[in-house]
């Protein structure tokens, strides 16, 4: 008996693993982990005002270069502003099997 509920444990966990979704920006934009909330503030409004000024802009003279430039530009900005307010999101899927794995664990 004791067998059969280890593998019930196990094949729960399993699936939890691979239901969790994961979000991974390792490689895309060197973010600098900064734990003060001070200097998390003063980098998001430094961005909020760039992205203010992009959108303001006249970008109809300005060449395809130029626009791919803004473009990345921006999407970097995203990826960083992203990374300070980091968040664990879980679905719905992987709530309920955490639920299950609790009422077998503690069964």
């Amino acid at each position: 008996m004791k067998i059969k509920n280890l593998l019930t444990i196990v094949t729960l966990s399993l699936c939890v693993a691979v239901t969790m979704p994961a979000k991974t920006y390792a490689a895309a934009v060197p973010v600098t982990t900064v734990n003060d909330p001070e200097k998390d503030a003063k980098l998001l409004e430094q961005i909020t005002q760039r992205v203010t000024e992009i959108q303001n802009m006249d970008k109809t003279n300005l060449t395809a270069a130029e626009k791919k430039a803004l473009r990345k530009e921006l999407m970097g900005m995203k990826k960083q502003a992203d990374g300070l307010n980091s968040k664990v999101y879980l679905s719905v899927g992987a709530i309920i099997i955490i639920i299950l794995l609790l009422i077998l664990i503690l069964r």
